[in-house]
């Protein structure tokens, strides 16, 4: 499955992107929601329902080709999600945690080739919905338990094989992001509008 940034700088694939091997869910939560409203991209990832659709694999999988040097990484919160974006035109792009340590990547599907998401067929869930102030009797609920369940063995696979190692977005030693994250600012936060923990 190919991705790319709105400008094209940063590109690359997402390898075996599949149903069996990944999990395509869409996320409801304010942080995500926030996220692309902090960058301006509401139009381009939100669906109707302020959702963000998200395709979560292994960290080995996903492969850079270009522009790397233009990712950035950004904590809406204190929380240990950390959100990868291309600085080259503010395009969210990946989330990860906030070290290799705990291996996996979550992609926007935004950003990703119409064949691929096509591929990946209908989400198996929302996540958050209680978030939503529409009603989302039509969709279909997904509990982060549930979620995390799924990845528990990717997970696992990725620390025995050394896979972790191998995520693009953190050095191999360290297991340290590869660009130093930024946390939201004060003014940022009030410019969402919101209260914050």
């Amino acid at each position: 499955m190919k991705f790319a940034c709105q400008c094209g700088a940063v590109a690359g694939v997402i390898d075996k992107a599949t149903p069996a091997e990944g999990d395509h869910v869409v996320c409801h939560c304010t942080d995500c929601r926030d996220l692309v409203r902090h960058f301006g991209k509401e139009a381009s990832i939100l669906d109707a329902y302020d959702g963000t659709a998200l395709y979560q694999s292994r960290c080995a999988r996903m492969h850079i080709h270009s522009g790397k040097e233009n990712l950035a990484g950004l904590h809406m919160t204190d929380g240990p999600t950390l959100r990868w974006y291309a600085k080259c035109c503010d395009t969210p792009m990946f989330n990860t945690y906030k070290n290799a340590r705990i291996p996996y990547v979550t992609t926007l599907l935004a950003n990703c080739d119409d064949a691929g998401r096509k591929a990946l067929g209908e989400p198996i869930g929302h996540l958050f919905l209680d978030d939503v102030d529409a009603d989302t009797s039509d969709l279909t609920p997904m509990s982060m338990n549930r979620l995390l369940r799924r990845f528990f063995p990717r997970m696992l696979k990725d620390i025995v094989s050394g896979d972790r190692r191998r995520c693009e977005l953190f050095d191999a030693t360290t297991f340290e992001p590869i660009a130093e994250p930024a946390l939201l600012s004060a003014a940022e936060k009030e410019a969402l509008g919101r209260a914050w923990n």
